[in-house]
């Protein structure tokens, strides 16, 4: 009688609770992070000392030579890579590091021809096989618009080769056209497919930060200063867009851990009224060190984000620009958190740090270590 009653209850949960929750619920929440080969001693140490907050871990990374073969940036980097790998496998953590490849034309040349295509899909499963990794993260940045069935092409066959290990994607988020133009093109080219890449990727790991100006919509109505890493309204459109095509179980939302510094001028040409410059990008201890030096209060912007201000003719990092404002946004544990709570709030998959360098937020594993 009392399983049959807690049945009931089950069932009366089941049926009273939108589906949209219930599919939230029945994820296992995953974490992954990059980190980065230029600083990957510091990367390793943070890594492993907060290794429980992950379920994957991304070392970033292989590069491409014009050939084809990979480069490995990791072991001339550091030589701690092995200890952070047993700790990783002690915890069931997968290891499945990325190979980023950013030159267009290249990779146009090299996955439009069959036989080069193959050379390079083996050269990757060596290199998964040969250290023992768990599968492989291909970001190939840049792509030609032209490249697009030869990427899809790879995907597949690669997805074939690598047999039971994973193959997942990182991929740049696509702003909704509505939100991107002004008038929208009648004709609009992307170099992913995502009805591809949803059948052949395990995970797809959505780049949404750098968004900066690229939201017409959002930089009309927000105040400034307003150049955003990744105002969470925007991140929301990007993964909305995305999972008509991709299934939500597979989509990691990228949040980023650094920030830019820009001049701000006022312009009569942008609808906001101002245009930025960009300066450079930083870790975030270096703006709250800078706000405590100048005594400046952290603020937050319109697109969720911690920032400061100030005359850029006060700066002694760059030439005095009398008529400009120095504005450095960042994301902090806050802007994190948001973008956690949108993760579970879509119900996909997860959310993917990049990048874990030992320059984050510290207060970012509270947000983190209470997301699985």
């Amino acid at each position: 009688m009392k399983k049959a009653f807690s049945a009931l209850l089950v069932l009366v949960f089941v049926l009273a609770t939108p589906a949209s929750a219930l599919a939230a619920q029945s994820k296992p929440f995953e974490v992954s992070g990059w980190i980065p080969y230029w600083r990957a001693d510091a990367g390793i140490a943070d890594t492993t000392l907060h290794i429980d907050t992950f379920t994957e871990i991304n070392p970033f990374g292989y590069t491409v030579k014009s050939d084809g073969t990979l480069n490995d940036e990791l072991t001339k980097n550091s030589k701690l890579w092995p200890l952070l790998y047993t700790t990783a496998r002690q915890k069931n953590i997968r290891i499945i590091p990325t190979i980023t490849w950013g030159s267009g034309g290249t990779i146009h040349a090299i996955l439009s021809k069959k036989a080069s295509r193959t050379a390079h899909i083996q050269a990757i499963v060596d290199m998964v096989n040969t250290n023992g990794f768990d599968g492989v993260d291909i970001d190939y940045e840049g792509k030609l618009a032209e490249t697009k069935p030869y990427f899809s092409a790879f995907l597949k066959e690669l997805y074939k080769a690598m047999g039971k290990k994973w193959v997942t994607c990182t991929i740049e988020a696509r702003t909704p056209p509505e939100s991107r133009f002004s008038t929208v093109p009648k004709t609009l080219e992307y170099a992913n497919d995502f009805k591809e890449i949803n059948k052949y990727c395990d995970r797809v790991k959505f780049m949404t930060y750098d968004q900066g100006t690229i939201d017409l919509k959002l930089n009309a109505v927000s105040k400034p200063p307003y150049m955003p890493i990744a105002d969470v309204r925007w991140v929301e459109k990007a993964i909305t867009l995305a999972s008509k095509d991709i299934a939500k179980k597979k989509i990691l939302i990228g949040v980023a851990t650094y920030g830019y510094e820009h001049d701000m001028f006022m312009s009569s040409t942008t609808p906001s009224g101002y245009e930025y410059s960009p300066l450079w990008s930083f870790n975030p201890g270096y703006a709250v060190d800078l706000a405590q030096k100048m005594g400046l209060a952290i603020q937050r912007s319109a697109g969720g984000e911690a920032y400061i201000s100030f005359p850029a003719a006060s700066s002694t990092d760059a030439i005095p620009l009398p008529n400009a404002t120095r504005v450095l946004t960042w994301s902090d544990a806050q802007a994190i958190k948001a973008k956690v709570d949108l993760a579970k709030r879509l119900g996909v998959r997860g959310v993917a740090i990049f990048k874990i360098d030992g320059g984050e937020d510290p207060a970012m594993w509270n947000a983190l270590s209470t997301a699985r």
